[in-house]
């Protein structure tokens, strides 16, 4: 008997009971239904959820699978051993649904904790896809600015630009305006006339030299141009002396353009003499007029056409 017992201390209370019952008769008291009660008690006592749901109502059905057993182990009446082992197994029954309920809701709660996550993440996401759009929105409407901020200052800047180069142009025509320039199949001409020299000399005047300056920053604002000086004289004198002189005024001019600041390597002379009268040499005035100096500057970088 005593491998029995060490084994019944690990038993719920009531099967103990039965398993003494067995063990102490050898003629135990039973019913079929009291067999049932205890069947019905070891697959509450299998299922952990019984215990875990209804613990109380699982301890009030082990209590009367007890006494049904202590009935039976006291040989009580079979009437009394049913009546005790039909109560147990209510009881029992009890528990298992008491269990069953408490299970079903907490699947139904944790079904609710699961759809409410599932909300959440699908808000969640929901917020993360606008606040998205809204930068993505926000990123296109701040570049959509920039590109409208950057057409408009380069708008500006073209108009600036136009503005400015309509000034210059106006200024330089000015300019060429007060130095009587004109436009011929050669390029624009300047005029200098004998009065910007000394008498039978190549240096320039003081007006000659006021004269240059005034040419030096038209050609300053043309870098493009070429610029050839031509030198004349009228049919007084030599041949040979005038076409000297021709050249010195020419030289005369170009040197004094240079110390101006025009580029020397734009700048070529020619002396001419008294080839190319613009008048008859016929008397002082017209003599006067073909002693001049000519500044051709060719239009766009072109080469300057030679006299014909």
């Amino acid at each position: 008997m005593e491998p029995i017992m060490k084994k019944l201390v690990l038993l719920p209370t009531a099967f103990a009971v039965s398993m003494m019952f067995a063990a102490c008769s050898t003629t135990p008291t039973t019913t079929t239904q009291l067999d049932q009660a205890r069947a019905d008690f070891s697959v509450a006592q299998s299922n952990p959820s019984v215990a875990a749901n209804a613990p109380l109502e699982f301890k009030a059905a082990a209590d009367a699978l007890d006494r049904a057993n202590a009935a039976a182990a006291k040989k009580e009446s079979l009437n009394e051993i049913d009546k005790l082992a039909y109560v147990a197994k209510q009881k029992i029954a009890t528990a298992q649904e008491a269990a069953k309920a408490k299970q079903a809701e907490a699947d139904v709660a944790n079904a609710a904790r699961q759809r409410d996550e599932i909300r959440l993440q699908a808000r969640t996401a929901e917020a993360n896809q606008a606040r998205m759009s809204a930068e993505r929105a926000k990123s296109q409407a701040d570049q959509a600015k920039a590109d409208a901020d950057a057409a408009r200052a380069q708008a500006d800047a073209a108009a600036n630009s136009a503005r400015d180069e309509a000034a210059r142009n106006a200024a330089l025509q000015q300019q060429l305006a007060d130095l009587q320039a004109k436009q011929t199949e050669r390029g624009i001409v300047i005029t200098l006339s004998d009065v910007l020299f000394n008498v039978d000399r190549a240096e320039l005047s003081a007006e000659g030299m006021r004269t240059a300056q005034k040419v030096a920053d038209v050609l300053m604002q043309e870098p493009q141009s070429v610029v050839l000086v031509e030198g004349f004289t009228d049919s007084t004198g030599t041949a040979s002396h005038n076409l000297e002189l021709s050249q010195r005024r020419a030289e005369s001019v170009r040197n004094a353009l240079i110390g101006l600041g025009v580029p020397a390597g734009k700048i070529a002379t020619r002396g001419y003499g008294e080839a190319y009268p613009v008048a008859s040499n016929g008397d002082a005035g017209s003599r006067q007029l073909n002693r001049r100096v000519e500044i051709v500057l060719s239009q766009n970088g072109a080469p300057i056409a030679n006299r014909r």
